[in-house]
């Protein structure tokens, strides 16, 4: 049994002595350099990796690379020794990618990773009291990674702000957002200064300030080292140590990277040490500019931090319950803004228009509609295409195997939702007998051999009906003239009666000469049904459920609930089918008939205050989504309304390029025209405070490709340039203002123009009220 004894010990200058840039080294190699220097033999070793002051994981000699088995280069390693006597600490300094060995000798770099005054320990003043236990924070003081003090000014001639980044292995994704962020001015003017006061290594929703640190040096870097490229394996590791999901080589998405970096830096600078608890409070009614305003203050006493301050705003969020109408208001913080694209594509939809009052026959409408448009798209389409009149409605509902499969009565459902090959069905009903009953009548086969007529299994066919009765209380009178009135316009003329039927009516077996001459027969039939139903109808009608499994008998003077939704089915026989054309209940057309293929339309450019104006348009949420009503007591598929707030200086619009579906994944390559110069986003922000909110383009994260690969650019301007440049991984160069309007823009970033600088971490509010 091994018996520890700890020793505690600082990062100094003492080093193993692996060349510089080597985190291709293996764990053999370690093992040697640890052990001559401790004189000590292999096999009486253990070595841990000591991330944090904690053992995670034995490491064994072997050729695997210390980036392999996920050892950073600012981090401790522990020591066991088999004897039993002690075990010692090492830290793997990022100092030129050495490995170190600790000792009590502190450190006498005349750096700090904010540039301010130092201590003899090499940590700036006020630092210290907030260092984490265990972490190696002030290693990351002299990161340089290619073998030169990343600190050193620039020689006389070179620019600044020009170093690429050398790609790992598909880390094209991390180069493309890290060039925008490190070319953000507020940031950039932060992380150069001394910012070490505001380190929060005690944030347990924080990576205990490494990340910060990691991202500052790397900043510093970039902008110290000329047109040098730079090997972020450093911040690499920092990455895959706090976000796994970044681990290894395999392509990512930059947007996801950038929410992370953007919330990671937010929690490790937090001003906040110790977070209040508040509880929330209802609008109440109360006036948007009061609710919001405590909304933030609230959100700034636990969130205060130079990400907070450069890019966070404000968006009210509206939800409306479908069925009680309550409305909640929330206002909420956002860091990004994800837009989706919407698609010019046209799609050609075919609805078949039955009048619910049965005045006229039905008519099959066929409408072009927006591809990505709603319901309520097509019912505008299908409005002016059938003349509906001021005091008409339309029910929409999709009709399968001969029942009602669905209504569609969400205005924003998606007309993705609608297959070519289904039925869609639309009811022409006045507005005003919308609040009546509703009645629904199915149309079923009566064979002429059954004699049981509550006997099940009979076969449906053709289109149901749907119709509204006017009474208070209906009765079973009323159903039945209704049913009349709604088939009224079926009805055969005498004259071509027999004509008709003969042409192959599917339902009858006897021609009309035999169907008026067996009056008799049809009387004893007649009477049969009323004997064995116990009604006083007559038509053939019994009361079903929706799925038309059950049937009840009902009398004319038979009395009715109202308000709910009755279901008959009418049973048909050779009478029904020589009074009635039942064709233009059978043969309605599908949304779009397989085998015309439709001219296709080619996706057009879009504008980038399309793509607002439709973040911004209410919307259902998902059925993944369901929002809790406090009034129902239940979850609803509540209609949400986004609206804009407040604005932060800094604004990054996420381009929704990439859809992913049950079945399908893909990549939207539609061109959007995004102003370089002056997007005024005035006319979004409901808050009318004075402010103005004219915006200049800084920065893209650019991908070109399709899903699962492709490469990640970025496009960046140096402001004191006033020139653009083209951050292709190491690769750097000038690029024209007019070529950097691609349809690969993924993330556009945007600095407010025109508006006096704020000190840091005042709020807009109490910049406001103050």
């Amino acid at each position: 049994m091994v018996k520890q004894k700890g020793i505690a010990f600082d990062l100094c200058n003492l080093r193993i002595g692996l060349s510089s840039g080597q985190v291709e080294a293996s764990l053999s190699e370690l093992f040697q350099r640890v052990c001559a220097l401790r004189g000590i033999e292999q096999n009486k070793v253990r070595i841990w990796d000591y991330f944090n002051k904690r053992k995670h994981t034995q490491l064994s000699a072997s050729n695997r690379s210390l980036e392999e088995s996920n050892l950073q280069m600012d981090q401790d390693i522990l020591l066991e020794e088999a004897d039993g006597h002690h075990s010692s600490r090492f830290g793997l300094d990022s100092t030129g990618n050495e490995l170190a060995l600790v000792s009590m000798e502190p450190s006498r770099s005349s750096f700090t990773i904010a540039g301010g005054p130092t201590l003899s320990n090499g940590h700036s003043s006020g630092f210290k009291s907030n260092q984490y236990p265990g972490s190696s924070l002030s290693s990351g003081l002299k990161d340089t990674d290619d073998g030169f003090d990343a600190y050193n000014t620039v020689r006389k001639g070179e620019k600044r702000g020009l170093a690429g980044l050398q790609n790992l292995g598909n880390t094209c994704f991390m180069n493309s957002a890290l060039q925008c962020l490190v070319h953000t001015p507020p940031l950039v003017e932060y992380f150069l200064k001394d910012y070490s006061d505001e380190i929060n290594t005690e944030n347990p929703l924080g990576m205990h300030g490494e990340l910060a640190l990691a991202f500052g040096e790397l900043l510093r870097k970039l902008w110290s080292s000329g047109q040098t490229a730079i090997a972020p394996r450093v911040f690499k590791g920092k990455l895959a140590r706090f976000a796994p999901q970044f681990s290894g080589y395999n392509q990512h998405d930059s947007q996801e990277l950038l929410a992370f970096l953007l919330d990671g830096l937010h929690e490790d600078l937090n001003r906040v040490k110790q977070k209040p608890y508040i509880e929330l409070k209802d609008a109440d009614s109360r006036p948007d500019e009061v609710v919001a305003a405590e909304s933030w203050k609230n959100h700034k006493a636990r969130n205060d931090s130079v990400i907070v301050d450069v890019c966070q705003g404000q968006y009210k969020s509206t939800l409306v319950c479908p069925v009680c109408n309550k409305i909640s208001i929330t206002y909420d913080p956002f860091m990004y803004l994800s837009l989706p694209l919407p698609s010019t594509i046209t799609r050609t939809m075919t609805v078949t228009v039955f009048y619910g009052d049965g005045s006229g026959l039905p008519m099959p409408y066929t409408v072009s509609v927006l591809k990505n448009g709603f319901c309520k798209d097509l019912l505008l389409a299908l409005r002016t295409a059938c003349c509906l009149k001021t005091d008409e409605n339309l029910l929409l509902a999709e009709v399968y195997e001969n029942k009602i499969y669905r209504y569609l009565e969400m205005p924003l459902e998606p007309l993705a939702s609608i297959k070519d090959d289904e039925h869609i069905v639309a009811f022409r009903i006045q507005k005003k007998g919308m609040e009546k009953t509703k009645l629904v009548i199915f149309h079923r086969w009566q064979e002429k051999s059954t004699t049981d007529y509550l006997k099940s299994g009979k076969e449906l066919f053709g289109t149901p009906l749907i119709t509204y009765l006017g009474e208070d209380q209906p009765s079973g009178a009323d159903i039945e003239t209704a049913v009349s009135k709604v088939l009224s316009p079926f009805k055969r003329m005498h004259s071509s009666a027999k004509a008709h039927i003969g042409k192959g009516s599917d339902f009858l077996s006897d021609g009309l000469d035999e169907l008026c001459s067996s009056s008799d027969a049809q009387s004893i039939e007649n009477a049969e049904f009323e004997g064995a139903l116990s009604t006083d109808l007559s038509l053939r009608l019994l009361l079903t459920d929706d799925r038309v499994m059950n049937f009840k008998a009902f009398k004319k003077d038979t009395l009715f609930e109202p308000g709910k939704i009755l279901s008959v089915v009418m049973d048909w026989t050779d009478k029904e089918q020589g009074l009635y054309d039942a064709s233009y209940l059978k043969d309605i057309p599908e949304v779009h008939k397989a085998g015309f293929a439709a001219k296709k339309t080619r996706q057009e450019a879009i504008s980038l205050s399309s793509c607002l104006d439709a973040f911004l348009v209410e919307e259902p949420l998902g059925p993944d989504d369901m929002w809790y009503c406090p009034r129902c007591k239940e979850h609803r598929q509540a209609v949400k309304k986004l609206d804009l707030w407040m604005l932060p200086e800094i604004i990054v619009f996420h381009l929704k390029r990439f859809t992913y579906g049950r079945y399908l994944k893909n990549k939207i390559d539609t061109f959007v025209n995004f102003p370089i110069h002056n997007l005024d986003l005035s006319k979004y922000v409901k808050n009318k405070d004075g402010q103005s909110y004219v915006y200049e383009l800084y920065a893209i994260s650019n991908h070109y490709g399709g899903l699962g690969g492709g490469h990640y650019t970025a496009y960046a301007k140096l402001i004191e340039e006033n020139r653009w440049y083209h951050f292709d991984d190491g690769h750097v160069s000038p690029v024209n203002e007019s070529d950097i309007k691609t349809s690969a823009a993924y993330l556009l970033f945007y600095k407010r123009v025109n508006e006096s600088k704020m000190e840091i971490g005042e709020s807009s509010y109490s910049h406001s009220t103050s």
